[in-house]
């Protein structure tokens, strides 16, 4: 009989454990967890905040209604699991684990064949003052959502300020603003997502945000939470900021001190080395979840990520329980894939950012790509941005970037699924991809995005990001913006710039003789297509200096008159 002894309950710990049960049936499970709470999703906790389900217990149940408490794992799971129990040390050399019974306080050593850290990652706590009092909050457990929801509505409070433009600041600006509240996020960094985003891709999302009442202070450091006893304000390094109440969220760490302290190898800035069983270096000691650090399924890539996803927590549980019972199923790594929405606006990113592609790749080649999510003519036709990003010489995808009002995680999965097999950037143009027009165009956006991609590796096309025009216009440099819309389209909505000149593309030929050819010109349309088409025809009737902008007004993140 096989003693498995897990710690921590959460995600990747009930996962493990059920599954062991499952495939070793006589084996003897034990799961312990300090709270008192286990198997909850956290990742719904803005969404209860936001009002989107009634009762915070439906965070731990099944989706027949059945609480996941201990009665319930051990009743229908066959697994015992005690909570309120906390992990004190490790002895390796005789196969234990010293526990404490929080609620007796009595102490006892609990053995194992097998051991499991599942013990998860906690809230970075910013060394600023007034962390602790009262009204300030993190969002990592039930009790924190619950708590805050009963607060709002028993004092009335009116204004948040969150601390952080991660994940966790921007779905919580969402669920706040969706129950009526005053939302400022702060960011030191300047621009939202700063660990996930692109500059280009953040101030769209940005933009969004704002148009949906969002304060958005960029840029700025917080320097305190200062009140009497109560959070009354956020004082950053350029203002005050009133608050009845403050949500910190600037990221997690690894809870890897159980492990370090039993000599486990662990990363440098945190989180347990696991290999592709998630066992540690002790081959009797397994990790997963939020405690770890992971490899990246690119085996080129040798940095390790810390990325935590309760999606990974259930990979690594599965594969855990999986080598446990003599199964061996490798987990082949991340490709650091991540999804959040900021009100109706998707934001998704999976592979390298461009920063991290150009730190490992030497030929990076990247492109924006703007447009319908359906055909036009299909009434729920929204917008998208895409940006991808590939080697010059291999051609290999290496990182791609969606947001947009449309259906964006359909683009995403697919983004992620041809990372995860090594895909090029020609072969996801050539995915058997689902096509009915509400779905999709009859070509799909993702594969559009990789023909642009492909055409700016073959020399066909030469685009500009929208950063990179900006900062022409900024430097002042002596060019043309290259308005290639129909007449209609140009007085609904303009850049209000000097260096336009506008003539639509059907003229284009025609006139192309009234431009010069001793000046950059930047062609553009809506999303330009219609840009990339004037440059062709340009380059057709000898101008050398064209190039269009890529993803067009939709994908610009600046200044327009409309």
């Amino acid at each position: 009989m096989t003693r498995v002894l897990i710690v921590g309950g959460v995600a990747c710990g009930p996962k493990a454990a059920s599954r062991i049960k499952r495939l070793l049936p006589d084996s003897e499970v034990t799961m312990i967890d300090r709270g008192g709470l286990i198997s909850y999703g956290a990742c719904g906790l803005p969404y209860y905040v936001e009002g989107t389900f009634p009762d915070i217990a439906m965070l731990v149940e099944t989706p027949a209604g059945v609480a996941r408490n201990a009665a319930f794992f051990e009743k229908v799971k066959r697994f015992k699991a005690r909570t309120r129990t906390e992990a004190l040390s490790i002895d390796r050399k005789h196969g234990t684990v010293r526990v404490k019974d929080l609620e007796t306080g009595s102490e006892e050593g609990l053995p194992y064949d097998k051991l499991v850290l599942a013990t998860g990652a906690r809230p970075i706590r910013p060394p600023v003052p007034g962390l602790d009092m009262r009204n300030v909050w993190t969002m990592r457990h039930p009790d924190d959502a619950e708590s805050m929801v009963d607060r709002i509505e028993a004092e009335g409070l009116k204004r948040a300020v969150l601390i952080g433009a991660g994940y966790i600041g921007v779905e919580m600006a969402e669920a706040l603003r969706g129950r009526g509240l005053e939302v400022a996020v702060v960011e030191m960094f300047d621009q939202i997502l700063p660990q996930f985003l692109d500059t280009e891709m953040a101030l769209l999302a940005a933009g969004h945000m704002r148009k949906k009442g969002i304060e958005l202070a960029l840029g700025e450091q917080v320097l305190a939470i200062e009140g009497n006893g109560k959070a009354e304000s956020v004082r950053t390094d350029k203002r005050s900021i009133p608050a009845d109440f403050v949500v910190v969220g600037v990221g997690v760490r690894p809870n890897d001190e159980l492990a370090r302290e039993a000599g486990l190898a662990c990363a440098p800035k945190g989180g347990i080395i696991i290999n592709e069983f998630c066992q540690t270096n002790d081959p009797d000691i397994y990790a997963g979840g939020d405690c770890v650090v992971n490899r990246h399924a690119d085996r080129t890539i040798q940095q390790p990520f810390f990325i935590p996803l309760g999606s990974t927590s259930n990979k690594h549980g599965r594969v855990i329980a999986d080598h446990i019972a003599g199964k061996s199923t490798p987990f082949k790594g991340i490709t650091s894939t991540g999804v959040c929405r900021a009100f109706n606006f998707t934001i998704g990113r999976t592979g390298l950012s461009e920063k991290q592609a150009k730190e490992l790749y030497p030929d990076v080649v990247t492109s924006l790509w703007a447009g319908p999510d359906m055909p036009h003519y299909i009434p729920q036709s929204k917008p998208l941005i895409i940006k991808m990003s590939a080697s010059k010489s291999s051609r290999k995808l290496l990182g791609v970037q969606v947001v947009g009002l449309g259906e964006a995680s359909k683009r995403l999965d697919v983004a992620a699924s041809a990372l995860c097999f090594g895909a090029t950037v020609d072969d996801i143009g050539n995915i058997d991809l689902g096509y009915a027009p509400p779905f999709s165009p009859p070509i799909d956006p993702i594969a559009t995005a990789a023909h642009v991609l492909a055409n700016k590796l073959d020399g066909i096309a030469k685009g500009l990001s929208p950063l990179k025009v900006k900062q022409k216009l900024q430097n002042g440099d002596d060019f043309i913006l290259l308005d290639v819309r129909t007449p209609i389209e140009f007085k609904i909505m303009r850049f209000p710039y000097e260096n336009v000149i506008h003539i639509p593309l059907g003229a284009l030929r025609e006139k192309a003789a009234e431009l010069p050819k001793d000046k950059d010109i930047v062609a553009f349309c809506k999303v330009s297509m219609r840009g990339y088409e004037a440059q062709r025809i340009l380059n057709a009737a000898g101008f050398e200096r064209v190039w269009y902008l890529e993803g067009g007004l939709v994908a610009w993140p600046f200044e327009v008159i409309s």
